[in-house]
This record gives C-alpha cells, structure tokens and sequence, in this order.
C-alpha cells in the first residue's frame, strides 16, 4: 500500500481525487492511504439529517456519497483515506470497518488511552472518567449506549466496484467547539474529544505516522 501524506487540504479538492482515483482504478492498481488535515468543514452523510446541522455558521457543509450522518473536520484532525480494493484483499465491508476501528485502538493503546466500540454506532470511543481503564465496557442502558463515553474517532466509508473510499478521522488536538454545532454523526448531545483533552501531547505529524502504521497493518 502506497501512503501519501498531503498535509493541510481543502475537503473538497480531496473528495474529487477520491472519486476520480477510484473511477479510473483497474484491476493492477496499487492500494493507497492518503493522510489528510482538512480546512474546517462539516461533511454530510449520503442519507445524512438537515436536522443534524444545529448552526454551522461561518463553516461549509459539504453533502457527500458516504456513509453515516454530519461529522466536523479541521485543523488538528488527522483523516486517513484508505484506497483499498476489496476483493483483491480478500474481506468485506463488515471487516474492513472492524478493522480500521481495530487500527485507531491499536494507536490509542499506543499513547495509554483504551479505545472502545459501540454496537450500531461506527467509530471508536474512550470511556470519560477513565480513558486509560482496561475494563470491559458494559453498556447499561440501552436506551443510551453513549452515556460516559467521548468520540475520538469518526468513521465514514463508501465501497463503490468493491474499492474504498473515505475513512477515518482521529482526533488529535483540535478546536471541538464546532461539534456542539452539530449532532455528531447523528447523536444528540455526543460527547467529542481529542488527545490533547484527554492529556495526551501528541503532534498531528506523529499522530499521522501511528496512524498509517496501524492502518497499513490491520489492513493487510
């Protein structure tokens, strides 16, 4: 897999390249992973809610052909873009997505925080009033799944001929007040952090690289 890192971009620059490179890939196409810090802007899931979009403001919002619903990416975000062809690696999508979750534990495991996932909501999260604490995570209520719990990493993807677009965006050290503009990925009142306010100093640079290693492994 080819890993590009391409710095600070415009959102919609780079969701055209992902588009135009999956449209033009043959079959002997060699996979990329593209590392990205975006310009502030919400992006909208393709079934995405209007209703999820409390006040953007000054910020864009952008409709796209992913999956999920209104996520927020700016400066101090890293976004990892895996362009992967599916059958050629021989797992489906339910798998792919376990294991880009898998990846940003792997990274979060990394830095001492203890990343977690939550049934029918894609991404991964770090318990509140422990992110370091290695228990099992029980969700008591199921009525809200998410109570106690913080979104670190955002999840997105679209498969289009069996090859991937989209990804994965870890929060490293960030202006969160834009989150409370929205519903994070749909739910209300979603807790957001980063590894600054979770006391992890960490810049986006190294972020990056723990991140495209996890990825390059757990996509194997």
């Amino acid at each position: 897999m080819r890993t590009q890192v391409l710095g600070r971009q415009p959102y919609e620059k780079i969701e055209a390249s992902m588009r135009a490179f999956t449209k033009a890939r043959t079959a002997d196409t060699e996979d990329e992973l593209w590392l990205v810090e975006h310009d502030p802007v919400f992006t909208q899931g393709i079934a995405g809610r209007e209703a999820h979009v409390l006040a953007a403001g000054d910020i864009p919002v952008v409709r796209t052909d992913r999956g999920g619903q209104v996520t927020y990416h700016g400066p101090g975000q890293v976004v990892a873009y895996p362009l992967l062809d599916l059958r050629r690696r021989g797992y489906f999508v339910k798998e792919y997505v376990y294991r880009i979750e898998q990846a940003v534990i792997d990274v979060l495991a990394e830095l001492g925080l203890t990343g977690h996932r939550v049934r029918s909501a894609p991404g991964v999260y770090v318990r509140l009033a422990d992110p370091a604490g290695h228990a099992v995570l029980v969700q008591a209520d199921a009525a809200d799944p998410l109570r106690g719990l913080g979104k670190i990493a955002a999840l997105g993807i679209k498969v289009s001929n069996h090859c991937t677009y989209h990804g994965v965006a870890l929060n490293v050290a960030m202006d969160l007040g834009p989150f409370g503009r929205i519903d994070p990925c749909g739910y209300k009142d979603l807790a957001t952090v980063d590894l600054a306010a979770l006391g992890v100093p960490c810049t986006w640079n190294d972020a990056a690289a723990h991140l495209a290693a996890g990825l390059v492994r757990r996509l194997a």
